[in-house]
């Protein structure tokens, strides 16, 4: 389970680098959607991998919510990360989520937290 778990941490890492990049640019040429969809896959990813990690065995069509909710039932401390501001966070990802810049900087600022939690802890 330790090479899938790293390679969910490494694809989260990746996406959340490049959401970062696109975030970073001048307001006129941020593309939303990109920060957006590479904030959700790096959220959804650091989830699965610290899900595999702990050897928990992951579903098809879980949600960030329900992913989350596992995490969460490991590592009692996961309620340091704010799920709140996501709209997507009970649905499948997809584009209808992805409009303003306020909601594509707390999904990325959700991933940013996620990724920092699990650094500090060791765990990526």
């Amino acid at each position: 389970m330790k090479s899938r778990s790293e390679a969910f941490f490494n694809e989260a890492t990746k996406k959340l680098k490049s959401a970062k990049e696109e975030l970073f640019k001048p307001a006129e040429d941020i593309v939303s959607y990109s920060v957006c969809k590479n904030a959700q896959f790096a959220i959804e990813n650091f989830l699965k991998g610290f899900l595999t990690k702990n050897n928990i065995e992951l579903q098809p069509n879980e949600t960030i919510a329900s992913l989350y909710d596992k995490c969460l039932s490991i590592d009692k401390n996961f309620t340091t990360i704010d799920l709140s501001t996501i709209g997507c966070k009970n649905h499948a990802i997809d584009s209808r989520y992805c409009s303003d810049i306020n909601t594509v900087s707390s999904c990325f600022d959700t991933a940013d937290s996620i990724d920092t939690y699990l650094r500090k802890n060791k765990i990526v």
